[in-house]
């Protein structure tokens, strides 16, 4: 990818725990990294309590133009996890395949827990946006979900000519 086509993106934290500096953040650097590895222009993550939060956090990170927006935390069923709730109304296209896809390689792995997973993934606009369960196994099913297609996803959404329908 030259320089100039150098893309962005943004980890939100969804831990009201990390937020108020009580718990360690172990999945935002994992996400960071691995978008870093890709080439993205990512500075580090902004942790953020559950609930609004999130949704401003995500909402600032578009108004950015960031290409790729990847949350962690807040797709559970706990009380206070709202990210799903925060993110959903912000996509334009919802790509529920790719959160099914997530919830089969979690339950594959013989982690009955993440058929809980609410997550949503889709675009903002022309940004790809997805978020992941708050556990680093979680995150590690998202990123290798996302890995053959992260740049497809992009390159087809902005129209670029490299690829289309089955191309190879």
């Amino acid at each position: 990818m030259s320089a100039e086509a150098l893309r962005t993106a943004r980890v939100i934290v969804a831990s009201t725990s990390a937020a108020a500096g009580d718990a360690a953040d172990r999945t935002g650097p994992l996400i960071v990294a691995w978008l870093r590895e890709r080439g993205f222009e990512t500075p580090e993550p902004v942790v953020v309590a559950d609930g609004d939060p999130v949704a401003e956090a995500v909402t600032r990170a578009l108004a950015e133009d960031a290409d790729a927006v990847l949350t962690t935390g807040g797709t559970g069923i706990s009380p206070s996890d709202a990210t799903p709730e925060a993110v959903d109304p912000l996509l334009d296209v919802r790509l529920p395949g790719l959160i099914e896809e997530l919830r089969r390689r979690g339950t594959a792995a013989g982690l009955p827990s993440a058929a809980l997973t609410r997550g949503v993934a889709g675009f903002a606009g022309p940004a790809f946006v997805m978020t992941f369960p708050g556990s680093p196994g979680g995150v590690r099913d998202g990123l290798a979900v996302l890995d053959p297609l992260l740049e497809h996803l992009l390159d087809q959404r902005s129209g670029s000519p490299r690829t289309g329908h089955g191309a190879r």
